[in-house]
């Protein structure tokens, strides 16, 4: 893949003060064929190894020509934000995107996390526009693809169209267990939970930690309590600072107080 830089101004950043971190690096286009035979980039591409696509046969990919994009966004880069038009839709391929809604007051409330091989975007099969806003948590690299594209191929594709199907079972069991895990019980249960959820997405007890404001809108409390919580807990040896925000985190104790 060749090193460009490359301001996509379909994808703006938060801030406008954020224009220059916006900017991905390396960038490139390549048809939805290039993308299935492996010579779009390398051969960890997780759009291969997606269950979105893996149904599909290599006749199915010549007759799209529409491009994907893969880029690689710095954190708080915004994806879409909620009402704009649903043009597209994305692979996470490695980091995290958060979806949340703004509340009325002016705060923001998280309702997913999603991370590799997540697919956003679903509603846009159905709606003319995007539910939520996303914006990149931690650096991440996303591979962007027409929802046009993707709705054609489900329509011609009936492993694409059971594949669809139980992606949507897995977003609404994904929203109940949310709800359940991190909308339920004390505030220092839920965050050892979030804790937990976020060392499961790395695969291994250490995690990326989110900041604190993060953390207090999936859990829904204050900054300041998800703060001294965090505190409380490496005071008792629960995480242990590796470097800048990555912990090693006591996964067994953790899960004692997630069902306190």
């Amino acid at each position: 893949m060749n090193n460009v830089l490359i301001q996509d101004t379909n994808i703006p950043p938060t801030k406008p003060d954020k224009v220059a971190r916006a900017v991905k690096a390396p960038l490139r286009r390549c048809t939805l064929h290039e993308a299935w035979s492996g010579k779009a980039d390398c051969l960890n591409c997780t759009l291969r190894a997606s269950a979105l696509f893996a149904g599909l046969q290599k006749s199915d990919f010549e007759r799209i020509h529409s491009p994907i994009v893969q880029f690689r966004l710095v954190p708080e880069t915004r994806l879409y934000r909620a009402g704009d038009p649903g043009q597209f839709m994305f692979t996470i391929r490695s980091g995290l995107v958060k979806q949340l809604k703004l509340l009325a007051d002016g705060n923001q409330r998280i309702l997913r996390l999603a991370h590799s091989q997540d697919v956003l975007g679903l509603e846009t099969l159905v709606l003319d526009t995007y539910q939520h806003d996303a914006i990149v948590l931690q650096t991440a690299d996303v591979c962007r693809f027409s929802t046009k594209t993707v709705r054609q191929l489900a329509e011609e594709n009936s492993s694409m169209r059971s594949e669809l199907t139980r992606r949507w079972q897995k977003a609404l069991q994904d929203a109940d267990d949310w709800i359940v895990e991190l909308s339920t019980g004390s505030a220092r249960a839920r965050i050892a939970r979030l804790l937990l959820r976020l060392a499961a997405m790395q695969g291994q007890d250490t995690c990326e930690l989110v900041s604190r404001e993060d953390m207090g809108a999936i859990v829904g409390i204050t900054t300041e309590t998800a703060s001294r919580i965090i505190a409380d807990f490496k005071r008792q040896g629960l995480t242990r600072e590796l470097h800048a925000s990555t912990c090693i985190l006591d996964i067994p104790k953790l899960k004692l107080i997630a069902v306190e």
